[in-house]
């Protein structure tokens, strides 16, 4: 019997390195498994958080925490079998604001019309990973107004949680200003926010939000402006309010306003995952003499698989998260360290009950401090360069002052070819960027005007 059991050992071992490389990687099931744990620790909060965001949309909560959950276990598991990297996929921070406040309160599209359009860029993105055009679409777009997409958004992400907070509130005379610091909500959240501020690592500062996270409900709980939740386990929650709505109303997307709400979805994901997925195979060393491995390749296919999946279980779209390289840097290397990820959100279904804790005061510092991170792309500006930089300088601008990302958007793709034809150089104005500009100014002329807030 011992004999038995011996070879059924070796028959699992065996199957987990073939289809892992384990051993071969330089790790071993332990440091996989503690490298899981860590990476989920630490990306954690998105379970929390997203519920959140796109409960203030009108979805219901507990089945976006199911559909957060299970979009993670596909991505992580599409990651591990697929590309055999220990890179963690879920629904991404940002996208999640943005279908919720411009998309859903800004312009007034109902939250099932928008995860339709999640659901055809996801199909979009997929499409261009399989036919391998992604040099084709990043080529077009300079690299100034690139970086300042990010910029833009990371501004209105960081507005957000000003407004969110009740930090700053709308003026007739000013357009906006301080608020009250009488008001509790206020002053808890700014000791909040101070606490975040003083103690995230500029190294690894992501790894530390999720801790933040559970530090401000805990306060809020103390301080009696959130109420303790009944329970911490309970049965989960059902996924029926979202579960294939996104299929069901694909019919509704065929107009200008959704073609750009689905292009910004589709270009937010797509140089997002690029860049995570290079910079985490850079830190685990993947990378040899600057070529990227077939794998990686294959890390991008996966997600665009989980974003679809994610978008028919009723989430916003996913993305590779950088908290990934905290799992790295414990060791982790084959896609082992994924499955773990995965097993790990399986578990947190049971949780649903600790959603009443994290309030729209909870993430608003969250949602700052991602803010900030988002600006060190305006280091990638070449503000020498007139006539993609005054572009860039647009997009920047005018994201958060519109409240808008789309208008912010239109702005500057509509300026670029402007500026380039002005300087004679019209011809080197690739012929999608052109498309582009006139998509957007039939956006300007066709989007009703923002909904008062």
């Amino acid at each position: 019997m011992d004999k038995n059991i011996d070879i059924a050992t070796e028959t699992r071992t065996n199957w987990f390195e073939r289809q892992f490389k384990i051993k071969a990687s330089g790790s071993t099931i332990k440091t996989e498994i503690i490298a899981g744990i860590t990476t989920f620790i630490a990306m954690s909060y998105i379970l929390f958080v997203n519920p959140t965001i796109l409960g203030d949309a009108g979805l219901d909560k507990g089945a976006v925490f199911v559909a957060t959950a299970l979009t993670g276990v596909v991505g992580c598991l599409a990651t591990a079998f697929i590309a055999n990297y220990p890179i963690a996929v879920a629904p991404g921070l940002g996208s999640n604001a943005f279908f919720a406040y411009p998309v859903v309160l800004g312009m007034g599209i109902p939250w099932q019309t928008a995860l339709a359009g999640v659901f055809v860029a996801s199909l979009l993105f997929m499409l261009v990973t399989v036919l391998k055009v992604r040099e084709v679409v990043i080529n077009a777009i300079p690299t100034n107004l690139k970086a300042a997409m990010a910029v833009g958004i990371g501004l209105f992400i960081a507005f957000t949680g000003l407004k969110q907070g009740g930090i700053v509130v709308g003026s007739a005379k000013s357009f906006v200003t301080i608020t009250s610091w009488s008001d509790p909500h206020v002053l808890v959240d700014r000791l909040r926010f101070n606490r975040h501020r003083c103690f995230i690592s500029p190294q690894s500062p992501w790894r530390l939000i999720h801790r933040f996270g559970g530090h401000s409900a805990i306060m809020g709980v103390v301080t009696g402006l959130i109420a303790m939740p009944h329970s911490i386990i309970a049965s989960i929650p059902s996924l029926a309010p979202t579960f294939g709505v996104s299929i069901m109303n694909i019919h509704n997307v065929f107009n200008v306003q959704m073609a750009v709400v689905i292009l910004v979805f589709f270009f937010s994901v797509f140089f997002d995952t690029t860049g995570t997925v290079i910079g985490l195979a850079q830190q685990a060393g993947f990378i040899k003499d600057n070529k990227m491995p077939k794998e990686v390749g294959k890390a991008l296919f996966t997600d665009s698989t989980s974003m679809i999946a994610g978008s028919v279980f009723g989430s916003t779209p996913t993305a590779c998260y950088i908290e990934s390289s905290t799992g790295i840097a414990a060791g982790g290397r084959p896609g082992f360290t994924a499955v773990v990820v995965a097993i790990m959100f399986v578990l947190s279904l049971f949780f649903s009950p600790l959603l009443a804790v994290v309030t729209s005061q909870v993430t608003a510092p969250i949602l700052i401090i991602v803010g900030s991170f988002m600006m060190k792309s305006i280091a990638n500006i070449d503000w020498s360069e007139f006539e993609t930089s005054f572009a860039a300088f647009m997009i920047i601008l005018c994201v958060p002052l519109t409240y808008n990302i789309s208008y912010g958007l239109a702005f500057g793709l509509i300026t670029y070819p402007i500026t380039m034809i002005a300087a004679d150089k019209g011809k080197k104005v690739h012929p999608i960027m052109y498309v582009a500009a006139l998509l957007f100014l039939l956006l300007l002329f066709t989007m009703h005007e923002l909904p008062a807030k």
